[in-house]
């Protein structure tokens, strides 16, 4: 037996395939040549040990005769795909749980399509926090934001030229925006195309740069930004502009998320398309009618309270609520509460008795 597979895996000759399995994952993890210490050559005996260990039929063959006759010579790697029995390769994608860091995907497509198409850069998105009245809630507001954010130079307009300078042709791509590179993989060594990081893909760079972001088209600076906020709005809703985030060179900026805390009124809540408030009435106006001045959002209204009005009962003032639809508003819905004296004149009381006495 020219290998002990078992030994390079560091497990029992009658271990389960679950314990080989995860023998062969912190192995090849730890040897993976695109890591500092890897071992190119160890990497590939684990692989090799593996794709015969994961195999029962394989394994059958090499515990009886050394060697394996299915698609593989003695001590040889493994012929096409074959090999890795039912090892889960989703555990070596990009952010899987075996740690790897490298995308399959990118390999697969880099061998069988050409390799993949660039991603579009996109910068970082923000989020903030805003704090706005009830009315401004109701009525919408346009509000001017100050954000300290990386954004494109206005200098060279994102290019990192100076101004009235040539773009020349990049000398490390020579204009081709990529340039070839060697990749490992489990299949070999294969060759790729690779963004060009001098150009960022571009194929050509500034013969000056800007020296306001010294060639990077973006710089971190004090950037104004407007925000309208429609009429109507919630608390805790929150804004989405697109772009107005932080930006990245040769690439699109990403995002602002603005987040909208709305202060509490003394008065009003709100409801749908309307506005909920309550109004003390006396016992005398309630049961005989009389006049109130109710505030509103848009100023100061006389709202009549009609003889024998009960508690509780709701009162309406149309189209003083919130704005919809363009021209039209929801309503104020006034919920009355009967104010009732705690103390009471000789007078007050004789009053009372009488109307007792009417069965009132």
């Amino acid at each position: 037996m020219s290998k002990n597979y078992y030994e390079v895996l560091g497990v029992d000759k009658k271990a389960p395939k679950e314990e080989i399995k995860k023998a062969f994952r912190t192995l090849a993890h730890k040897y993976h040549p695109d890591k500092k210490d890897g071992d190119d050559a160890k990497f590939k005996e684990i692989n090799e040990a593996y794709s015969v260990l994961s195999d029962d039929k394989k394994r059958a063959e090499y515990d009886s005769y050394g060697r394996t006759f299915s698609g593989s010579s003695p001590g040889g790697g493994q012929g096409g795909f074959g090999g890795f029995g039912d090892f889960d390769f989703s555990q070596f994608t990009q952010g899987g749980t075996g740690g790897f860091e490298f995308d399959l995907g990118d390999i697969f497509g880099d061998v069988f399509g050409g390799g993949r198409r660039q991603k579009v850069k996109r910068g970082r998105d923000i989020s903030i926090d805003i704090e706005i009245s009830f009315e401004d809630s109701i009525f919408g507001v346009d509000r001017t934001i100050l954000l300290n954010k990386v954004s494109t130079c206005t200098n060279c307009n994102g290019s990192g030229a100076e101004k009235n300078s040539e773009m020349i042709t990049c000398t490390t791509c020579n204009g081709k925006g990529s340039i070839r590179e060697v990749k490992q993989s489990f299949f070999g060594n294969f060759e790729t195309n690779t963004l060009c990081h001098t150009c960022n893909g571009l194929g050509k760079i500034p013969k000056v740069r800007c020296s306001v972001c010294k060639g990077e088209g973006v710089l971190k600076k004090q950037s104004e930004i407007k925000v309208s906020i429609p009429s109507g709005i919630e608390n805790g809703e929150v804004i989405r502009l697109s772009g107005a985030g932080e930006a990245i060179s040769h690439g699109q900026s990403g995002d602002l998320y603005i987040k909208l805390y709305v202060k509490t009124h003394p008065i009003f809540k709100k409801s749908g398309n309307n506005l909920v408030m309550d109004l003390n009435v006396k016992l005398s106006d309630a049961l005989l009618g009389g006049e109130y001045t109710v505030k509103t959002l848009d100023g100061d209204i006389n709202l009549k309270i009609p003889s024998g009005v009960s508690f509780g009962e709701v009162l309406r003032v149309k189209n003083k609520g919130v704005p919809y639809d363009k021209n039209r508003r929801g309503d104020i819905f006034v919920n009355v509460k009967i104010t009732l004296p705690k103390k009471l004149s000789k007078d007050a009381k004789k009053n009372i008795e009488d109307l007792r006495k009417e069965g009132i």
